[in-house]
């Protein structure tokens, strides 16, 4: 790869090129947290790992700062590893693959990480950096950020003095981000009974592919299909149709990403399978419609499958299956009224999966206000009740309040305004962000988000501009020295 094209901030992308070496996926940090390690003891710099592979990294004030507030930066090392069905892949130890196309960097049909990657790469390079002038600074990488801020969570802060907080998890170039929503997993699992699959069946796999995706927070506003509940639609015109068992069902891989594939296994007679081969292309045909604005690449299929299948499940339990994936909340659920254009409110079926006990459903609610949060999960606990099924609630997070009076909100738009003439935008996000957990543990932390422009994260589309990557750090360069 062309070094030259990254000559702007060369420390930042080679460390980002460094980190996507590594696996580093959700639960899989140990890698990453052992080379950021490495690097803080060949540089004599304090540093702590604990248990679950967080890592807090030391770097005295430069000359002139030592009586500046210390400054905590902070990302996550953990990436969301979504990939292209046809691409082949192992997260648990293949490299990525990275491209250059124009000012974009991605990678080969998966994921790229930038979300929170170049977070980690920033924070490496201000700490490799002997030159720069800077406050005390308190690096801190997190764990398990995209499966409920785990990491965060766990985290002993007792040894942290920053007052200062500034996290690099945010995905667009000129926005300073003062305030997310906070955020809770809701789980469902539907018990299975099954029965033997009837003699006239053959087994045929209904899949949806050819969605964009996206993240489950700051792309939810798009009104992107999900997989998952256009599986539900597609499965209730076919039982409509002809006579039909279903085997399996089963889409997405995170919670926080909007789902883009789906497959479910159905049984049904050669005879039947060309009026269910008319009903899915009719919905393809819909769907193609309905959501012209924003999903060009919709395809669902029908397709015979060699294997045999012995079991299905119960027409019962198919009726549940289908009735929860149709009525769980999913999209936006309510804008805020006090800000324009902000989402307050969402749900998305982030994963839907069938194992040999129960089917299961994954579903990511966010909100800026705790009880539209309590809303939708008691909307979900209804649905647990109605059909039988067990819930249960993980990866609760808090939001962040906007502070109109943070001094580090002020220091970042006077070094914005200084270096490209105009003012950022100030916003609030419909997204979690860690800074709410450490806004918890530190009482009185002054907290801010900044970042360079990706988009398509948390899915194979992912980019990362090499452009705005250079003046983000030029701009995190600029806070840190304006730090008195």
């Amino acid at each position: 790869m062309d070094q030259t094209i990254f000559a702007g901030a060369p420390s930042v992308f080679h460390f980002f090129q460094e980190i996507c070496k590594l696996p580093h996926g959700s639960g899989n940090e140990k890698a990453v947290s052992d080379f950021i390690a490495d690097f803080a003891a060949s540089k004599g710099l304090e540093y702590r790992q604990d248990e679950v592979y967080n890592i807090v990294v030391k770097k005295p004030a430069a000359k002139g700062y030592e009586t500046a507030p210390t400054i905590i930066l902070q990302g996550h090392l953990d990436m969301v590893c979504e990939k292209n069905a046809d691409t082949i892949h192992d997260f648990t130890k293949d490299p990525l693959s990275l491209r250059i196309d124009g000012d974009f960097i991605s990678a080969e049909g998966t994921t790229l990480g930038a979300d929170d990657g170049i977070a980690v790469a920033y924070m490496l390079a201000v700490l490799d950096d002997d030159t720069l002038p800077h406050p005390a600074v308190e690096a801190v990488f997190t764990v398990g950020e995209e499966v409920g801020m785990d990491g965060a969570r766990a985290l002993d802060v007792s040894d942290l003095n920053g007052t200062l907080f500034l996290n690099m998890d945010t995905e667009q170039e000129g926005r300073l981000l003062a305030g997310c929503c906070g955020g809770r997993r809701a789980k469902l699992y539907l018990p299975i009974v099954r029965e033997h699959a009837p003699a006239w069946g053959k087994a045929f796999a209904l899949k949806i592919r050819g969605l964009k995706g996206g993240h489950s927070g700051a792309d939810i506003h798009l009104q992107r299909a999900s997989a998952n509940r256009l599986m539900g639609r597609v499965l209730e015109r076919i039982i409509g149709t002809v006579a039909c068992r279903l085997s399996s069902m089963d889409g997405g891989l995170m919670d926080n990403a909007i789902c883009r594939e789906a497959t479910a296994v159905l049984v049904l007679s050669e005879a039947d399978y060309y009026k269910a081969a008319e009903a899915v292309a009719e919905m393809e045909k819909e769907f193609l419609s309905e959501y012209a604005y924003c999903e060009t690449s919709i395809r669902i299929t029908l397709e015979p499958m060699p294997e045999k299948i012995e079991k299905v499940f119960t027409a019962d339990t198919a009726r549940k299956a289908l009735d929860i994936l149709q009525i769980l909340p999913y999209g936006v659920q309510t804008m805020c009224l006090d800000m324009p254009g902000l989402v307050e409110s969402s749900s998305n079926i982030g994963i839907v999966r069938t194992t040999d006990d129960y089917v299961f459903f994954d579903n990511a609610l966010r909100s800026s206000v705790p009880g539209r949060k309590e809303e939708m999960y008691e909307r979900i606990r209804i649905i647990a009740r109605l059909t039988g099924a067990e819930l249960k609630y993980t990866g609760e997070y808090p939001g962040w309040k906007y502070n109109p009076h943070s001094k580090l909100l002020a220091i970042a738009q006077k070094s914005y305004y200084d270096l490209f003439g105009h003012d950022a935008v100030v916003e609030a996000i419909h997204a979690g962000l860690e800074c709410g957990i450490f806004a918890d543990k530190i009482p009185g932390l002054d907290l801010l988000s900044i970042g360079p422009t990706m988009e398509d994260v948390h899915t194979p589309d992912e980019h990362l501009s090499i452009s705005s990557t250079v003046r983000t750090w030029e701009l995190l360069k600029e806070i840190l020295k304006n730090i008195h």
